[in-house]
């Protein structure tokens, strides 16, 4: 008969403990389920799965497109950045739940060995062939047009209108690093590390990604920013605002974009990097004031006209000055901007800039939180299990791979940041996506599968902040209705 396995354990601390393992259906992810709801809610990525070209032979199909998409989604949202997380938690019931087209417990039931039903999620190597069919060309610009989408929808959605009158884009870019042998790559001196260095376009007034580009790590801040730019800016006037404007920091104001920014007769604002001549207009100005300076940061701008050697004329430039008590020297940087005097003063012009900073503090959330990884490479796979391969094939296109991985990682930001902007209005609190992440999704279950029900059971503190969050996910993006069959 055999020994009862025993899978217990105690801890010689305190002999009264004992750590048992139990064939329980427990999460750490049980938020999985509530991006699977607002997912559902917008009709995101069922959406997406029907535009993607699928090589795939659909008599060969186990996991459908709109499952594997939510899975790199979901897990991208939850923290779980790599291909390989997908392989521990190809059991989670709840990402399985939450990534299932089938309804009911099916997505629980184990399924028979012939069965093309999925029973858990795909594995690493099925999430990989996923990537290198979304980095066709045809696929990067669908997920492109899909970013831009989600930020329309959700901001149209949660504003209940249409089109808002003023909307403002922030352009940037960073550094995400990288290791190994990616082709593009390339030691950037400002990040001070290997990086690939994307372009990023975010909309202002709800921190969704419009448009990333990735681009390798060693070129300048400007390189193909007018070919990025300027299609956004044609969708936003025409989706989101009436009007819009741009905002970006030092080293993108080029000559060719400028001029075409003013023949469209849009504003924006952006940071000039300091140089000879403009160091030579700063200087007659850098005077403290008469008197005992005061005790608080005081700052002024003064106005000047200024035309760099590319650029085709003299534009408005506002000097910004700030005097800091303790410091010896004044302090001085400047801002250029197609909005004359009349239409925008310096101090409101000021204002206006710094509010870019809360980009930066998106681009940080993503780069803390979801730590997006691109590690495709363009070698040929030569071994399985040890084996060598007779033919292994045509190496795929690393940097493609990457590009369409980070439109993955965009795409996971703005369905996990439309979360965060609901639960902000649930609590009627700020909240950072760190910390919407770990109090709202990456909570602790035990899934109880019945006859007929599946029953997700939380901690006690965390299901009010669940029913808060729900009954404000309906106010804001009521359900469709049931169809009838």
């Amino acid at each position: 008969m055999g020994e009862a396995k025993d899978s217990g354990c105690s801890l010689s601390f305190n002999r009264s403990i004992r750590v048992e393992g139990r064939p329980d259906r427990l999460t750490s992810h049980a938020g999985a389920l509530l991006l699977r709801e607002t997912d559902e809610r917008i009709g995101f990525t069922a959406s997406l799965a029907a535009k993607i070209e699928d090589p795939r032979n659909p008599i060969w199909i186990t996991h459908p497109m709109s499952e594997l998409l939510r899975a790199r989604l979901f897990a991208m949202a939850l923290g779980e950045r790599d291909q390989d997380d997908l392989d521990d938690l190809r059991d989670d019931p709840a990402l399985r739940l939450a990534v299932s087209e089938r309804r009911g417990d099916a997505p629980l039931r184990e399924q028979d060995e012939d069965s093309r039903i999925p029973d858990g999620l795909a594995s690493q190597p099925t999430q990989s062939r996923l990537i290198e069919t979304l980095s066709s060309k045809a696929n990067v610009a669908v997920l492109g047009d899909a970013l831009f989408g989600l930020a329309v929808k959700s901001h149209g959605r949660l504003r209940r209108s249409e089109r808002a009158r003023r909307g403002t884009i922030d352009v940037d870019s960073t550094g995400i690093e990288t290791h190994g042998s990616q082709p593009g790559t390339g030691y950037n001196g400002h990040y001070k590390t290997t990086c690939y260095h994307p372009l990023i376009a975010m909309l202002a007034s709800t921190g969704d990604w419009l448009g990333v580009l990735l681009r390798p790590g060693q070129v300048h801040t400007s390189v193909g920013l007018d070919e990025f730019l300027m299609p956004l800016i044609d969708r936003t006037e025409k989706e989101i605002c009436q009007v819009a404007s741009v905002r970006a920091d030092a080293g993108m104001p080029g000559g060719p974009l400028l001029d075409k920014l003013d023949a469209r007769q849009i504003g924006y604002v952006m940071r000039l990097a300091t140089n000879d001549v403009l160091k030579r207009l700063a200087q007659p100005h850098l005077v403290r004031p008469v008197g005992r300076p005061p005790n608080e940061i005081r700052t002024w701008c003064v106005e000047l006209s200024y035309q760099a050697e590319t650029w085709s004329r003299a534009r408005r430039v506002v000097m910004v000055i700030v005097d800091e008590p303790g410091e010896l020297f004044l302090r001085h940087f400047f801002l250029l901007t197609s909005w004359d005097l009349d239409q925008m003063p310096a101090m409101d012009l000021l204002a206006f800039y710094r509010e870019r900073g809360t980009m930066e503090g998106h681009i940080g959330d993503l780069k803390s939180t979801l730590r997006p990884a691109l590690s495709s490479t363009s070698r040929i796979k030569s071994h399985i299990q040890g084996e060598p391969i007779e033919n292994p094939g045509e190496p795929r296109d690393g940097y493609a791979c990457n590009a369409a991985n980070l439109l993955l990682f965009a795409l996971a930001y703005n369905l996990a940041n439309l979360v965060r902007r609901v639960t902000a209005r649930a609590t009627a609190e700020t909240w950072r996506l760190r910390r919407c992440r770990d109090t709202l999704l990456r909570v602790p279950a035990r899934v109880v599968l019945h006859a007929r029900r599946v029953t997700v059971v939380l901690r006690e503190e965390a299901a009010p902040l669940w029913n808060r969050f729900l009954r404000r996910l309906e106010r804001l993006l009521p359900a469709a209705p049931p169809q009838r069959a």
